[in-house]
């Protein structure tokens, strides 16, 4: 069975580029390796994908090579959050949030209409930086929207993440900058990506 991980540098995680097999050091290793725990009986192939920086704009441009020619039983998508920083970027890089919906919405589609892949789609979210909640609140609203349109299965990481109880407590306990999950945030986000993507491995395994 192949799972995709798709998205920017909370996906990306340092993986080695050279090798798309290389999980590395974020949520994609833990829910990998949880996956693979799991379901000792069902061949896992794991690829990540995710690449730092990268905005919905960027995962369309590689939507041919890096979604359609990889066919993967299962796709997670992480992106949004980079539409809004790099509006502080220097130089800044405007995208509008219906830019955003877009791009993304011309992704899903693809994969819909292209592939036999079950989309996971996973909110973006902020375990600090409270000065960009309001803009990230609104690119919530526009990948709420497509999750109810595209997604097989969607995880609601920003409400579980600061809903939870050691984030409340503490708002680096995830995350030294507020962005990027630390071994703590990588592995509870692990954790609730084998909550989320449960029912689409059964559901494949079940018909293979």
């Amino acid at each position: 069975m192949k799972i995709l991980f798709q998205g920017d540098s909370i996906t990306d995680a340092g993986r080695d580029y050279t090798d798309c097999h290389d999980m590395g050091e974020g949520y994609p290793k833990y829910a990998s390796a949880m996956l693979a725990d799991s379901y000792p009986d069902i061949d896992f192939e794991f690829i990540n994908l995710g690449i730092g920086g990268h905005r919905t704009e960027d995962l369309l441009a590689r939507l041919e090579s890096d979604f359609i020619d990889i066919q993967p039983d299962i796709v997670s998508i992480l992106v949004g959050v980079n539409d809004i920083w790099h509006r502080y970027s220097v130089p800044p890089v405007e995208t509008t949030y219906a830019q955003t919906e877009e791009n993304y919405r011309k992704i899903l589609t693809a994969i819909k209409e292209r592939t036999n892949a079950r989309i996971l789609m996973i909110q973006p979210f902020l375990v600090g930086l409270d000065w960009l909640r309001p803009e990230l609140e609104e690119i919530k609203k526009v990948v709420d929207r497509l999750a109810d349109e595209f997604a097989d299965a969607y995880l609601l990481m920003d409400e579980v993440l600061t809903h939870n109880e050691k984030w409340i407590e503490d708002k680096y306990y995830y995350s030294e900058d507020g962005v990027h999950p630390n071994y703590n945030g990588a592995c509870f986000i692990g954790e609730e990506y084998l909550g989320a993507i449960a029912s689409l491995i059964e559901e494949i395994n079940d018909k293979k």
